[in-house]
């Protein structure tokens, strides 16, 4: 007897996946000594690869704080990479959650209409 599982299952695991993964871009760049992960430079780190600073974003720069600096916690940025890794995959399911909120809320609004 063969059972199937439904394409929101497969969904939600899929994306399970993913949040487990997310650390990725955290662990290879410190065991392959590379420096931070691919496309998550700073304006200092930018400005050092490419030997100035885009005026854009020199102009933006210190207009956003993300509600969690480098996917981790205050403090966490100097603990083991096993403990970020754990910051990485909260900061994961945090995303995750907020979006599946935003998607929900903004379908109920529309079914009401």
């Amino acid at each position: 007897m063969s059972q199937t599982i439904s394409t929101a299952k497969k969904m939600w695991m899929g994306l399970a996946v993913l949040v487990l993964l997310s650390p990725i871009g955290l662990i290879l760049p410190d065991k392959l000594k590379a420096g931070s992960a691919w496309g998550e430079w700073g304006v200092d780190e930018i400005e050092k690869m490419l030997g100035y600073l885009p005026e854009g974003m020199k102009r933006v720069a210190g207009h956003w704080q993300a509600p969690m600096p480098d996917y981790a916690f205050k403090g966490w940025e100097k603990l083991s990479i096993g403990m970020q890794s754990l910051a990485y995959i909260v900061s994961a399911i945090i995303g995750v959650a907020v979006i599946v909120a935003i998607i929900m809320i903004l379908g109920k609004i529309a079914a009401k209409e």
